[in-house]
């Protein structure tokens, strides 16, 4: 059975990489958690969240605690005893229900990450995850950073914590188009029926274009061929982008619509116009190191070579 929907086995077609990308989808998906990626979760101090918010809206989110808030119950069952911050943009829809969630656990200091795509319920100290398909993902394009600070307690914020920072807007400021032409990675949600896919996206400063204050471009560069995001794009549009300010922990989450522009030479890109903007200052309490560079990050510009 092919694990992939119209949008991605269209993509994959029109990038010629089908045979493959069947390939990889057939040793690659798996229902639960290997023991490995269960130990992976728990060392973690950090969780990207993507799903649709009560209005349909794509969003991602950062989950932080300190390492050990994340813990497999069962290879199929996660237990995250924590929650996304008050007022962030899925904070109704993680806390009423039953909500289909894509997730990315990346942790910057082994340049690893893994997927985890399931439905979330709201639990006394955070969610419950179950999982429905999880996947590792190569380190291509991932930054090395070392941890410098995490927090004490879950990335929540406990009762006495000053009110979060929270400015909300549809159009970037200059200092936002700054921080984005400056960021080295982004995260994205995208959405299809029946799928919610997390990603990450990596590469040089400036790999990332702004394009004007509600529209972004960014080069779609080789990676697995199994297209689960741009399929998602093809057949719906829907995505939210979370840009992290690794030294402040500063976030900002943008939701809107992408679209995939493919060129004759077989390159792509991605542009993604604005519906809302919510930064929030020093939303993480984490902090990390500058970055050592990934190995794989082309030049910036939008010829990132072929298959």
């Amino acid at each position: 059975m092919n694990p992939y929907h119209s949008g991605a086995l269209a993509v994959q077609a029109r990038a010629g990489v089908s045979q493959r990308a069947a390939y990889v989808g057939s040793v690659a998906f798996s229902t639960s958690l290997f023991p490995m990626f269960g130990q992976f979760l728990a060392m973690q101090p950090m969780l990207v969240i993507g799903a649709e918010d009560a209005d349909g809206q794509a969003w991602c989110s950062l989950i932080t605690g300190r390492p050990g808030f994340m813990k497999a119950d069962s290879p199929d069952v996660i237990q995250i005893q924590a929650n996304v911050l008050p007022d962030d943009p899925l904070e109704i829809a993680l806390g009423s229900g039953s909500t289909m969630v894509g997730t990315t656990a990346i942790d910057p200091r082994l340049r690893r990450r893994i997927r985890v795509n399931g439905t979330a319920t709201p639990s006394t100290h955070g969610l419950t995850i179950h999982t429905e398909r999880v996947f590792g993902n190569c380190p291509k394009y991932l930054q090395r950073r070392e941890l410098l600070e995490v927090p004490d307690e879950s990335g929540t914020s406990p009762p006495e914590a000053p009110a979060l920072d929270v400015r909300r807007s549809t159009r970037l400021t200059g200092l936002q188009q700054s921080f984005i032409r400056a960021a080295d990675t982004f995260f994205m949600t995208t959405v299809a029926p029946g799928d919610v896919e997390a990603s990450h996206r990596g590469g040089n400063p400036g790999f990332v274009e702004v394009v004007s204050p509600t529209s972004l471009r960014w080069c779609d560069y080789p990676g697995n061929t199994m297209f689960l995001s741009l399929g998602n794009i093809e057949i719906d549009g829907r995505a939210g982008l979370l840009f992290v300010d690794w030294s402040t922990g500063t976030t900002i989450q943008l939701t809107g619509r992408a679209r995939t522009t493919f060129s004759e030479d077989g390159t792509r890109s991605v542009g993604f116009d604005i519906a809302q903007i919510v930064e929030v200052v020093a939303a993480s309490r984490l902090r990390w190191s500058e970055p050592m560079f990934s190995p794989s990050n082309p030049p910036v510009s939008c010829s990132p070579g072929r298959y």
